[in-house]
C-alpha cells in the first residue's frame, strides 16, 4: 500500500539520568511534557528506575523510540584515534571504580571527537527489559554541538561553564574541535571560580578581550558573575529562555539546559 504522506511521526521517550537526578520527557503535539522523578536515597538508580516504571504514568504509554541521556564521567577521544575495542581499557584507566559499568559512546562528527561514557549495568538491563531497544547518548552532546556553533559568533575566544546537578562542566572550542573539556564536582562558589580561572589560564585566554559564558543552574551562587568580573572583563550569562526566543520548553521549571537544547536543536 502506498504511503499517503500523513503517517504520524514516531513518538519518542527521553530519559535523562545522572547520579543525582532522573527525568522523563516526551512531546504531546507541539509541547514538551517533562516529568522529574524524585530519587530515593539508599537505593541504586536502577532500583529507582524500576519503581518509576510502576508509578509514572508517562512510562506506561507506547513509544517507537527511547533515548537515554546519560550524565556520567566522559572520556573525550579524537575521532581519528578512536577504536571501539579499546574504549573500555582507556576509560578504566581514566576513571576508577567502574567495574559495574558498561561503556557507551556518542560520535560527535561535527567536533571530530567521540565522547565515551559509562552506564550502570543493572540500569541498562532494567531499561532494555522495559523498552526493548534503547539508545544511549552522552547527556551534554546537544549542548556541546550548539555552543560550538555559537562560538563562531564574534571574533573573541570563548570559554563555557555549565552548572548542573552539583557539577561544573567547562569547555572551549576552536576549528570544530575541543580545545578544553573537563568536569568538576564542586561545593562552593569559590570552588567554581578556581576551576574556571584554572581553565582560563591553561588556555592562555586574555582577561580584556576573550569571553566567559556561564549557564545552567547557578542557584546559590549569586555572587559568581561579580566575583569572576574581578579577573575577566567579558563575562556573560546564557539564559535558555532568551537564547531560544522564549520557546515553551525553555520555560519549564527545573529542566536542564542540555535537555532544552535537545528539543530545540536536536541531537
Amino acid at each position: 500500500m502506498a504511503n499517503n504522506g500523513n503517517a504520524s511521526p514516531v513518538r519518542r521517550l527521553v530519559i535523562r539520568v545522572s547520579r543525582h537526578s532522573l527525568s522523563f520527557s516526551t512531546t504531546e503535539g507541539s509541547e514538551v511534557v517533562y516529568v522529574p522523578y524524585p530519587l530515593k536515597s539508599g537505593i541504586s538508580i536502577a532500583a529507582n528506575m524500576r519503581e518509576a516504571l510502576q508509578s509514572v504514568p508517562l512510562l506506561g504509554q507506547s513509544y517507537g523510540r527511547v533515548l537515554v541521556m546519560v550524565d556520567s564521567p566522559v572520556l573525550m577521544i579524537p575521532a581519528d584515534q578512536f577504536a571501539e575495542d579499546t574504549i573500555a581499557a582507556y576509560y578504566q584507566q581514566a576513571f576508577t571504580h567502574c567495574e559495574q559499568q558498561v561503556m557507551a559512546y556518542t560520535i560527535l562528527s561535527d567536533l571530530n571527537s567521540v565522547a565515551v561514557f559509562s552506564v550502570a549495568k543493572d540500569l541498562r538491563v532494567v531499561l532494555q527489559d522495559a523498552f526493548g531497544e534503547v539508545r544511549f547518548v552522552a547527556a551534554l552532546a546537544p549542548l556541546w554541538r550548539h555552543l560550538n556553533q555559537r562560538s563562531y559568533t564574534g571574533p573573541h575566544n570563548k570559554l563555557y561553564a555549565y552548572f548542573h546537578e552539583k557539577k561544573l562542566d567547562v569547555f572551549s572550542f576552536a576549528q570544530n574541535r575541543f580545545k578544553f573539556c573537563n568536569s568538576f564536582d564542586f561545593n562552593s562558589t569559590d570552588d567554581a571560580i578556581y576551576y574556571i580561572l584554572a581553565a582560563w589560564k591553561q588556555l592562555g585566554m586574555t582577561a580584556e578581550h576573550d569571553e566567559l559564558y556561564l549557564t545552567g543552574d547557578m542557584s546559590g551562587h549569586d555572587s559568581l558573575k561579580d566575583a569572576l568580573e574581578q579577573f575577566i572583563k567579558r563575562v556573560f550569562v546564557i539564559n535558555p529562555i532568551g537564547e531560544f526566543n522564549r520557546v515553551s520548553v525553555a520555560q519549564i521549571p527545573g529542566i536542564p539546559y542540555d535537555l532544552v537544547t535537545l528539543y530545540v536543536k536536536g541531537l
